[in-house]
């Protein structure tokens, strides 16, 4: 599920990044929690990871949060249930109740205003600009499920710890201005090429800086470190997801990752047939990595 904010918030955003990104996290994060325990729903208490991003693929303002939930969720008397198959939750519910979540909170935030939107100090002008924030229709996006856990990984690593734009979509930097490629979204999903100044696109970058020590990658309830040895466990027991046959700690690097994503990350590309050598850069890439997951597993953090 994707939580977005309205374009007129950004400005708001842009200059009170600590305050808004915060109630974004937990508008969204009591949304779902409510949603999914009211019996005409779910009726249980579910889990999720939610991730900030802040980027559109122009590297304008966009705030938005990804969040990934299991289809379920573990009810009042310790049983594991099911959503539905057409829907987990009904999307114009969902937005309606994130705004109005979201605007509550922030009424009663202390937010700053200059340059642009100075005139937001003045209470009637913030009275009409909340106003026109409950009669738009807020974006809440469902996607469809990930096909099983590998795809979860392979989500979670190419999305959770990007930056605004990677060094390929970057396509050359002479003159003194920077293009680069985008897809734009609003015009069927076009791969296009954009070319800025390099100072506007340094600022456009910068735009996407987090506060200090601002945590981006959240978990929430049968997901939240403190239910991992619990409820997460009698989770995993009810619906019959196969345990570890082993502690992580005590596999070896390549038997990690296999355990972890299903698959055999030595197994040549090519032939499909022969493996990689452990002194092949792309193996010892993978011992680096799995080398900080088990440190950032031991540290109870995200890897940041």
């Amino acid at each position: 599920m994707v939580f977005t904010l309205p374009d007129s918030l950004n400005p708001v955003a842009y200059q009170n990044p600590d305050t808004i990104y915060t109630l974004l996290f937990k508008a969204a994060a009591e949304t779902l929690s409510e949603l999914a325990a009211d019996p005409a729903y779910l009726g249980a208490q579910i889990g999720f990871t939610a991730v900030l991003h802040t980027w559109g693929q122009n590297l304008m303002h966009h705030p938005h949060l990804h969040c990934i939930v299991p289809g379920g969720g573990l009810t009042s008397s310790g049983k594991w249930v099911y959503g539905r198959k057409k829907f987990f939750l009904p999307v114009k519910v969902l937005s309606r109740k994130f705004r109005g979540k979201f605007l509550h909170d922030l009424k009663q935030a202390k937010l700053d205003f200059y340059g642009t939107i100075v005139h937001l100090k003045d209470p009637v002008s913030f009275h009409d600009w909340m106003s026109s924030l409950y009669q738009k229709e807020w974006v809440v996006y469902c996607k469809p499920p990930f096909k099983n856990a590998g795809c979860v990984v392979e989500y979670l690593g190419r999305y959770t710890h990007r930056v605004a734009i990677s060094n390929h979509r970057i396509l050359k930097l002479e003159d003194g201005a920077v293009t680069f490629k985008w897809r734009d979204y609003k015009d069927d999903n076009k791969q296009k090429e954009m070319t800025l100044s390099a100072n506007e696109f340094i600022r456009r970058f910068l735009v996407h800086v987090l506060p200090t020590g601002f945590t981006r990658i959240r978990h929430y309830g049968l997901l939240s470190p403190r239910n991992k040895a619990t409820k997460l466990k009698l989770c995993k027991r009810l619906t019959r997801t196969a345990l570890k046959t082993a502690p992580l700690s005590r596999l070896s690097a390549v038997d990690f990752l296999k355990q972890l994503i299903g698959r055999d990350v030595t197994l040549c590309p090519c032939c499909k047939v022969g493996h990689l050598s452990r002194a092949s850069p792309a193996v010892m890439i993978v011992y680096t990595t799995v080398r900080i997951l088990r440190r950032a597993r031991r540290g109870g953090g995200d890897v940041q």
